[in-house]
């Protein structure tokens, strides 16, 4: 958990960063990506060097050599050693900023070779923004005092600068709350047999997250050759069409202990993804607008449903993406469960009739606050080219533990617990009517309504019956108030004017 101290300290970097001239959110939590990158590769050759002595051994293939290094960029020759942090925080200003705009840069940015981290591979496009030797030296000295090696803490900050970069309005769309991640990865309990992606990752919250519920549920299971070979290097995979956001999303992955995941550049809704029948898991937040370049997008996700909607083009990818038998959760805008269009009417019934549907699950239109108020809701199927939709359960999702405004408060109103342990326990929802929250819908119901998916097509409201006075009545209240009225005011013009 982090701690107020923690907390004080990047609040005070987010606001050196201001002071310095870089006001966008996502810039600086890109440059402060770059000094973090900096200081894990000293930290962690610091431990390799502290094991190798205890041990009386040589670092094996150090970051950090002996010797010096060529900066193709200047064409001169550096010390290794003055590229590590603990030795530039000692520089004075000048030769700080000298040394990191210039060498340290340039040196992660040489490291793409794979060898190092899925991070260092995205460095290739980075700019270092900071201006002055005076804004680093506070930002390298508030940053100093962070220790890289704990994978536990580096995480909760990186998620709280995550969060610093949602609340700030700017960019907010990369982010999706953590809460309502947390709660797709429980609904969906993924395993050390699975294999998870996110085409469209932005700072690969699910990825994240997935990670941790197989680290916390799987503990002892982690401890095997094969398990550890599958976590590290197979079973989590990422796409993005913004280099920006794969750097952020692969620090977020290394300060949650995942050095090596399959994250890559890549237009998933082009041509240019060839994954079909790969997962067993996709987890998303797909994008619900943007451009398209619609001569790119694959043929295979318009044979599904013939659209330029983004929206629709992601659920069908996920189709195409899974194995059989393979499971999905994502987040979609309220307009596919109704839209009228022949995509989106096509799209719901190759969910119903083709493959599995399960569950709909409607959240509160104030989730994405403070900077969208879209409505939008949880699909959740399974991949069977084969139909086997019996019965899909809907969910009313009125309130997620934070109030439903611009400043996003937390709250005791929570739906989310109920939520997981319905879905977990659902042939408990058998008895349930349409009056409650959450009810099962049998498929014909479904298909009688022209595969119309929104909650309200189902739900029951029941209606008390209100029975008021006659109108006479009421006039004569109102008549009898207004002469009590009169009365006292002649009394008090009668007894003070």
């Amino acid at each position: 958990m982090i701690t107020g101290e923690i907390k004080n300290r990047i609040d005070s970097i987010w606001d050196t960063f201001w002071t310095g001239g870089i006001t966008n959110s996502i810039t600086i939590l890109e440059q402060m990506t770059y000094l973090f990158f900096m200081k894990m590769l000293d930290d962690a050759q610091r431990t390799r060097e502290a094991n190798a002595n205890a041990f009386g051994v040589a670092v094996h293939d150090p970051t950090f050599a002996y010797g010096s290094w060529h900066n193709p960029e200047t064409d001169r020759d550096v010390p290794l050693n003055d590229l590590r942090w603990s030795t530039f925080k000692h520089f004075d200003p000048e030769a700080m900023y000298r040394t990191v705009s210039k060498d340290v840069f340039v040196f992660i940015k040489t490291l793409s070779s794979g060898k190092e981290s899925a991070y260092s591979r995205f460095m290739q496009n980075a700019t270092f923004l900071i201006q002055s030797p005076r804004t680093l030296t506070k930002i390298v000295e508030g940053i100093d005092h962070l220790d890289m090696n704990n994978r536990d803490t580096m995480g909760d900050v990186y998620e709280y600068v995550l969060s610093k970069m949602a609340a700030s309005g700017n960019n907010g769309q990369f982010r999706t709350p953590r809460h309502i991640i947390r709660m797709m990865v429980e609904l969906m309990q993924p395993t050390l047999k699975d294999t998870i992606c996110d085409p469209a990752m932005g700072s690969a919250g699910f990825i994240v997250e997935s990670a941790k519920y197989v680290q916390e549920h799987y503990k002892s299971e982690l401890l095997k050759r094969e398990n550890a070979d599958h976590y590290k290097n197979h079973m989590l995979h990422g796409f993005d069409t913004d280099f920006t956001m794969l750097r952020i999303g692969a620090m977020n992955l290394m300060l949650h202990g995942v050095d090596n995941p399959d994250i890559a550049y890549r237009d998933s809704l082009s041509t240019d993804n060839p994954d079909a029948d790969r997962y067993t898991l996709c987890l998303a937040n797909p994008p619900f607008t943007g451009s398209l370049d619609n001569e790119a997008v694959s043929k295979s996700l318009l044979a599904i449903t013939k659209t330029k909607k983004t929206e629709l083009l992601f659920v069908s990818l996920f189709i195409r993406m899974l194995q059989t038998g393979g499971r999905c959760a994502s987040i979609v805008p309220d307009g596919v469960l109704f839209g009228g269009s022949t995509a989106h009417r096509a799209l719901r019934k190759e969910l119903v009739d083709r493959q599995r549907l399960q569950a709909v699950i409607s959240m509160p239109s104030g989730v994405f606050q403070p900077y969208s108020g879209v409505s939008t809701a949880i699909l959740i199927f399974t991949k069977t080219n084969a139909g086997g939709t019996d019965r899909v359960w809907f969910y009313d999702m009125k309130a997620d533990g934070y109030t439903l405004d611009q400043k996003r408060t937390e709250c005791a109103a929570n739906d989310i617990p109920d939520v997981v342990a319905r879905f977990r326990n659902l042939d408990g929802e058998a008895s349930r009517t349409r009056k409650d929250q959450s009810f099962l819908v049998a498929v014909d119901d479904i298909r009688a309504n022209d595969y119309d998916l929104s909650i309200n097509k189902y739900k029951e409201v029941e209606r008390v019956k209100v029975d008021y006075e006659a109108p006479e009545v009421i006039f004569g209240k109102i008549a009898t108030l207004q002469a009590d009225i009169n009365a006292a005011m002649a009394e008090f013009k009668e007894k003070y004017l």
